[in-house]
Formats: structure tokens, C-alpha cells, sequence
């Protein structure tokens, strides 16, 4: 088997998180933040997900129920409209809650606006409440996430789109347009066993979260063993590592960390309560680590 990752020590591509969370959901204060990253040559933009939030708040629900977070594949579709250049990134899509069929659809069409600029990053969900609300079990909910993913790919790449399993069931169906994208590009997200197999047997990249540099390297080195036990499919090419740091600024010392233990990506996170303003003074200062790995 050829190697597992690219290379180490080239300079991380640059991304920002949160896009589609306050303080910039709405459009006075998105579109001039997806002006000014594409602007300074950061790589890519990252919506992440929750559909509804736990009221009260619950042990695996610590967020507010009232913090403003847009649907994700909605602000990307306004981003691909604003943007020329930007990679529009999932970070990450929870597909046990999505229709497989319908969000085939979406990620397609979005591709096709875009020319061929997403990234789709998923997971499967950590909150009952919130896989309990769309009538999903939550022990099921790997499962049906992983059928999800293998049904949307027939729809998107099979000559005659089929599929029939647990949850997910269709033939003599076809959907137009396909994706830009000849193999549209997947991120695995999640730090256990199983999302970690997935990433290794099923996505072109892995998508770890509020990590350091040390702990980078200990996924890599569990990554390894992960590829070893169930093999990488060929066509998938090495795993790309995208992470995102602890939230704040990130100094050029530590982006020459991330970049010594082989991050292709750092999808850098600006702290909670700033200004739309401070978001975009967050991405003025990480300007040369974006243009390091353009």
C-alpha cells in the first residue's frame, strides 16, 4: 500500500470555521467575511450543524438553544454565490438526520453552482435529543449514516444509480445534474474507533476537532493502525488531515507544528461573543498563515 497521508512539513491550507454561526448568520455581515478570506487566500469556508438544540441544555448538549446557527448546505449555497474560489466545506453535516436522496440532490446542485468547490464533511451525531426529535434511534444512527453515504454516492457517480440495505432502498431512479467533482471530495469527522475506520475505508479525508499538534500525531499513529486492520481503497488517494485547533488565534510557531505532523488543512475557529467585526480582524491576523499554504 502506498503511503497513508501526504507528506509532512508542507504548510497547512488555511480555513475558517463557524461561518453560519452569530455573529455572522445574516448577509451585511457573511458576505463581506467571505469577501475578505478569499481576498487573503485562505482556502475554505466550514458551516457545521445542529438542526435543533436540547431546551434545557442536557449533559451532551451543553450549547444555548437559542445561539443562531444556520442550516449549513443553505449558507453555502449563498457563499457559492458570492465567491469565486473558496473550498464550501460541511464541517461537519450530521447524515443520519438528512434524506439521503434529497441531499444528494443538494450537494450535487451546490457543486454544479459552485464548479465543483464542495467538501463534504460528516458525522454522526452525538446528541439523543436532537436524533430523537427527527425519529432516529440513537443507537442505529452509525448505521444509517453509513448507508446514507454509500446511497448518495450511487446517485452521484453510478451509470444506474441503485441501492438496497437497512434503511435506504432504490432502483430505476436517476438524478441529474451529477456533481463537477468526478469523485466529490468526503471528510470523515470524529475521534472514535468506528469514525476513524470510516474515515480510512470511506472518505478522501479525516476531520479532527479542537486538537494540538501531540494529539494530531497520536490519530495519525491510531489512523495507521485503523488502515492496516481494513485496508484504504486505492481510488481514495492518501488521507487528507484537516483540524481545527483550539479556539482563538493561532501563532505561526504552532502553524509550524501542525505543519511538522502532517496537517494538510487547519481550519482555524475565532473564540465565542466576538463582533462580526473581531471575526474579521481574527482573519486579517492569520492572513500570512493563509498565504503560507495557498
Amino acid at each position: 500500500m502506498t503511503s497513508l497521508f501526504h507528506p509532512a512539513g508542507t504548510p497547512p491550507k488555511l480555513g475558517l470555521f463557524a461561518v453560519n454561526m452569530e455573529p455572522t448568520v445574516g448577509p451585511a455581515e457573511l458576505a463581506p467575511l467571505a469577501a475578505l478570506t478569499e481576498e487573503l487566500g485562505y482556502e475554505s469556508l466550514w458551516a457545521g450543524e445542529h438542526p435543533v438544540f436540547p431546551d434545557p441544555p442536557t449533559t451532551d448538549s451543553p450549547w444555548n438553544p437559542r445561539m443562531p446557527l444556520v442550516d449549513p448546505v443553505v449558507t453555502l449555497a449563498y457563499l457559492a454565490g458570492i465567491t469565486t474560489r473558496l473550498r464550501l466545506a460541511t464541517g461537519i453535516l450530521l447524515l443520519p438526520l438528512r434524506q439521503p436522496v434529497l441531499l444528494a440532490k443538494q450537494l450535487a446542485s451546490l457543486d454544479v453552482l459552485s464548479g465543483g468547490r464542495v467538501i463534504m464533511g460528516f458525522g454522526m451525531g452525538y446528541i439523543r435529543k436532537e436524533a430523537e426529535v427527527f425519529g432516529i434511534g440513537f443507537a442505529d444512527r452509525a448505521a444509517r449514516g453509513e448507508e446514507h453515504l454509500a446511497a448518495m454516492r450511487s446517485l452521484w457517480h453510478d451509470e444506474h444509480p441503485f441501492f438496497q440495505g437497512r434503511f435506504v432502498d432504490f432502483k430505476g431512479v436517476d438524478a441529474h445534474p451529477r456533481p463537477v467533482q468526478s469523485d466529490l471530495h468526503v471528510v470523515a469527522g470524529g475521534h472514535t474507533g468506528a469514525a476513524l475506520r470510516r474515515a480510512v475505508t470511506t472518505a478522501h479525508g479525516w476531520y479532527g476537532w479542537n486538537l494540538s499538534p501531540a494529539e494530531v500525531t497520536e490519530h495519525k499513529e491510531e489512523l495507521t493502525r485503523v488502515a492496516a486492520q481494513f485496508g484504504r481503497p486505492e481510488r481514495l488517494g492518501p488521507l487528507e488531515l484537516t483540524v481545527t485547533p483550539p479556539q482563538g488565534p493561532l501563532a505561526a510557531d504552532e502553524f509550524e507544528r501542525y505543519a511538522a505532523a502532517g496537517v494538510d488543512r487547519l481550519v482555524v475557529y475565532p473564540r465565542f461573543g466576538e463582533s462580526a467585526e473581531q471575526v474579521q480582524e481574527f482573519v486579517h491576523l492569520h492572513a500570512p498563515l493563509a498565504r503560507a499554504g495557498d
